[in-house]
């Protein structure tokens, strides 16, 4: 072989090799959402129409995912915030806005979650699950009142030490706030005093601060606590003895949003999976397998029946208006906030 000849060798193997890197690139979606609120089948059907492979690395909470992706060097194209954070992943640009070319379902959105406070328009997410938080009991062990947050902050003697609290800030902040009579977001000194004092005290009636508990609460193991409407479902199809109950003195509504990082590899793989969540029988895969409503038009039709009418998801009509929906705090409240919550830590 000439020089010349194996140079052209050695120049078509790399551009070959190039080439094979880069569809491999494009041919790979990565996910970073929550913990078990990802259908597999979801991501097979994916798959096999368009060709590109998904990777779902899963995380616990709004501050572990926005601190991993402040750090970069991810490697992720899509995150699925809360509605209460989101203006921060808009504020610091870690998300960018929809290519409406390619999200062609955006209409199927229902209207009420379009123009959200969070994300007006809707020019940088999409729904991906709403639900809301307030407390599961096993009525095998205490039948009183569960429609309250005496359930967390001042347990019955039948649930003391049997209550695991999920640990999410804002969500046990703000339902201690509402108990204490004081508004989302406050920076009332008065109030968040009583909510510091309050929680401190309850916890040694608490058994754990853990998220992934559904197994726990179905076999027992847990007796009470605050979670979380879809996974609460989960529990009690596994287990009757649970209800799920709104706390009168408010309780958190919140939204969790699919967007499409500012420095996503594959940002075009990205644009596709948000356009085909948005269809309803896809939005329905998504309620079916974690048990929360999705704010996406026509995916009724394709709801477990059991996902209809479950006490879950219809809050009763007399504490519809203790359901508040999730606001972002100012950076004053913030502080305070996590002061008291790295103080319940401890």
């Amino acid at each position: 072989m000439t020089r010349s000849a194996f140079r052209l060798t050695l120049m078509s193997l790399a551009v070959m090799s190039a080439s094979i890197t880069a569809a491999n690139a494009q041919g790979v979606l990565n996910l970073y959402n929550w913990g078990n609120y990802t259908p597999p089948e979801l991501l097979e059907k994916f798959t096999a129409e368009t060709g590109i492979r998904v990777t779902l690395t899963d995380f616990d909470s709004n501050e572990t995912a926005l601190t991993r992706v402040r750090q970069g060097g991810h490697g992720f194209d899509i995150v699925v915030p809360s509605n209460n954070v989101i203006p921060v992943w808009i504020e610091e640009g870690l998300i960018q806005p929809l290519d409406l070319s390619v999200v062609t379902n955006f209409d199927n959105i229902a209207p009420q979650w379009v123009d959200v406070p969070f994300d007006p328009g809707r020019e940088y997410t999409v729904p991906w699950a709403w639900g809301t938080t307030g407390v599961i009991v096993n009525t095998s062990l205490y039948d009183g009142d569960i429609n309250t947050s005496d359930i967390f902050l001042n347990p019955p003697p039948a649930l003391q030490g049997r209550v695991n609290v999920i640990p999410e800030m804002s969500d046990i902040i703000t339902m201690a706030i509402y108990a204490a009579g004081g508004e989302s977001c406050t920076t009332d000194r008065d109030v968040l005093r009583t909510v510091r004092d309050t929680l401190v005290s309850a916890k040694q009636h608490w058994i754990a601060m853990d998220y992934g508990t559904v197994d726990a609460y179905a076999a027992g193991d847990i007796g009470a606590g605050v979670y979380w409407n879809g996974a609460s479902m989960r529990a009690r199809l596994q287990n009757s003895d649970l209800a799920y109950g709104y706390p009168q003195e408010g309780f958190p509504v919140w939204m969790d949003n699919a967007a499409v990082l500012t420095d996503a590899p594959n940002p075009e793989a990205a644009m596709k999976f948000i356009n085909f969540i948005l269809e309803p029988e896809h939005a329905a895969m998504i309620s079916n397998y974690a048990r929360y409503s999705n704010g996406i038009l026509g995916s009724e039709a394709y709801l477990d029946p059991e996902m209809k009418g479950a006490p879950e998801i219809d809050v009763p009509d007399a504490l519809v208006g203790a359901g508040r929906f999730s606001e972002s705090c100012s950076a004053e409240a913030t502080n305070i906030y996590t002061q008291i919550w790295t103080e319940l830590l401890q």
